[in-house]
């Protein structure tokens, strides 16, 4: 401050009308003007955080098809057979299901959808298999709950295994109208889409065939509301499908930077994804590039109606992310020193 005071006359008036051009011209670049928004609308952005010490490692997450701004997720192997009602807006935990007549030997995928009966089901993937030895994996069906309170449901299990030998999967893909499931092994250079049995059966073990290839390394995966689409993730990038699987690739989106990201579904109005990752304690909204958003879409991302709906404002850390900051950075300093000149001149 004291050397602000000790400045007379016009070197006074230059350095404060150079402070003003300068605070002015980070905020145009930083956008923190009154009228600008916090993010743009097709901005990944955190959604809410949780604090549940029991979400330690979020491994697979489903939207609900009976509560609305609800989605179920679960934890990593060794996270026992539970699953939790989380809040999309807030992050809370609203309710607790045990699992109570199954084992969790390596819990790596789930997704929501009805049963033969038409009952809305959580198909639970028991499909982990690190060391790729397992004699036979199992998908379980859950009744989705329909009060969220903490409780002990029990489940049907389907077993079975692979033609072609076993594999490590994490991913489960459901129809949303009808009990029609695939799996999606992840090995590192090239997964494979194996259809269940259709219809379904409880009795002995499946062998299932492979009906097509898609990427290395894939996370975790979810059929869109409307089980026209599908989407498969990895540790750094989305892949939309048209169809059923195996199905064709239409977009490759970037994701934000998740340590071990391994969940996604989509968002309820269809116009984005959420994601969330084992080593972070966020709910992403990832919105969908203009030419996949729902023929009905607005021009927002979000809105009062969406299960969705942003109530955070945190700027986004994805790669696309840093390389903003230091280009707005880079470009504030710039014309800081262009008015500073201009002034003294």
């Amino acid at each position: 401050m004291s050397r602000y005071l000790s400045l007379r006359g016009a070197s006074r008036a230059r350095a404060c009308v150079a402070t003003a051009v300068g605070l002015a011209a980070l905020g145009v670049v930083f956008g923190t003007g009154p009228t600008s928004p916090a993010y743009a609308d097709d901005e990944a952005r955190i959604i809410c955080r949780w604090t549940d010490p029991r979400l330690d490692e979020v491994s697979g997450i489903a939207l609900s098809g009976v509560h609305r701004r609800i989605a179920w997720v679960h934890n990593d192997s060794g996270g026992g057979p539970y699953l939790y009602a989380l809040d999309t807006t807030t992050c809370v935990v609203r309710a607790r299901i045990r699992i109570s007549n199954i084992g969790a030997r390596d819990i790596e995928g789930m997704a929501a959808g009805l049963d033969a009966r038409g009952r809305h089901v959580l198909w639970v993937g028991d499909v982990g298999d690190n060391r790729d030895s397992w004699p036979s994996v199992r998908i379980h069906a859950v009744a989705e709950p329909l009060v969220l309170r903490d409780q002990s449901l029990p489940a049907a299990t389907y077993r079975f295994t692979y033609r072609d030998g076993p594999f490590n999967a994490e991913t489960v893909l459901a129809l949303p109208a009808r009990p029609r499931l695939w799996v999606v092994t992840k090995q590192l250079a090239q997964g494979g889409i194996y259809p269940l049995p259709d219809p379904l059966s409880a009795r002995g073990v499946s062998k299932l065939v492979r009906a097509g290839a898609t990427q290395g390394l894939v996370t975790d995966g979810a059929m869109s509301p409307t089980g026209t689409r599908y989407v498969l993730r990895d540790y750094l990038w989305a892949y939309v499908f048209d169809g059923r699987p195996p199905g064709r690739q239409v977009a490759r989106i970037t994701l934000p930077t998740q340590p071990q990201g391994e969940a996604i579904t989509w968002a309820a109005d269809g116009r984005g994804l959420l994601t969330a990752g084992e080593r972070d304690n966020a709910l992403w909204y990832v919105p969908l590039p203009g030419e996949l958003q729902p023929a009905d879409a607005g021009s927002a991302s979000s809105s009062a109606s969406s299960p969705v709906a942003t109530n955070s404002a945190e700027s986004p850390t994805g790669p696309s992310s840093v390389l903003v900051v230091l280009l707005t950075g880079a470009a504030a300093v710039i014309l800081v020193g262009l008015a500073t000149r201009w002034l003294r001149r």
